[in-house]
């Protein structure tokens, strides 16, 4: 039995093919203008990786911020619930999910079932998300992907006061301008970046296992900075990418209705 799921995010597209609830394949690329673009990109790079055409797959399941524009999807469902799936199938002891996400952050508390139980959303703010290490990174003239490791070596602890993207940016290049170290900086910003999502989590009850999931759960920095606001020891997903918890969740969720 095949089905795949399709999460057609803000900054990303992802899709996982499933066979008999095993990982065939999976794909994560840049989102596109057109969401209905990114669905039909995505979509064909894990046929191809699978050599399957898309009449082959039983069921797919959509989901994301572009989840009504996939048009081969038979039925959609909500991202609270698919990575709530995804983290629950990846680590059944898991308790609680944060994702964080190009322009949003989620916190998730689920039974042992993986079913939700209560969930904290944040979209208003660039502060909590993705695209804050996005701008921060254009504006030190870092790599995204290498600004995890570049600030473990700091050796000054410092702190961003603002949490406005706009202001911080400001604060940072006064930073620049002070002569502090580019590491400094970075480490300053995940902590910033960690700290502000653990007090949206805690709105919540704190329940061991967290799993943190998304393209940012690739950012060192802000891993330890998540564990530490939290006061628990935050897990990775074992053996696969973050970022495509919402896709795999997707598919599961499309096997289960089969």
């Amino acid at each position: 039995m095949i089905t795949a799921g399709c999460d057609v995010g803000s900054r990303t597209a992802k899709a996982v093919i499933l066979e008999n609830n095993k990982i065939l394949a999976s794909a994560v690329i840049p989102a596109k203008l057109d969401p209905v673009q990114s669905a039909e990109s995505v979509i064909k790079i894990v046929l191809e990786q699978t050599d399957l055409s898309l009449n082959k797959i039983k069921k797919i399941t959509g989901t994301g911020y572009g989840q009504q524009e996939i048009p081969f999807a038979h039925t959609c469902e909500s991202e609270i619930v698919c990575h709530a799936m995804g983290a629950s199938w990846n680590i059944p002891s898991a308790r609680m999910i944060v994702d964080i996400g190009g322009q949003d952050s989620k916190a998730i508390k689920i039974d042992n079932t993986g079913r939700v139980v209560r969930y904290s959303y944040n979209d208003k703010c660039a502060a909590g998300t993705g695209r804050f290490l996005e701008i921060m990174a254009d504006a030190l003239n870092v790599e995204l992907d290498e600004m995890g490791e570049c600030g473990k070596s700091y050796t000054e602890e410092i702190s961003i006061s603002n949490q406005c993207v706009i202001f911080a940016e400001t604060e940072v290049v006064s930073l620049i301008n002070e002569g502090k170290e580019v590491a400094d900086i970075l480490n300053a910003l995940h902590c910033s970046l960690g700290k502000r999502v653990a007090s949206q989590a805690r709105s919540l009850i704190i329940e061991e296992d967290v799993i943190m999931t998304g393209g940012v759960a690739k950012n060192i920095g802000v891993f330890d900075a998540l564990s530490q606001g939290l006061g628990v020891q935050v897990k990775p997903l074992q053996g696969i990418d973050p970022q495509i918890n919402g896709a795999l969740g997707a598919a599961l969720i499309a096997a289960s209705s089969l």
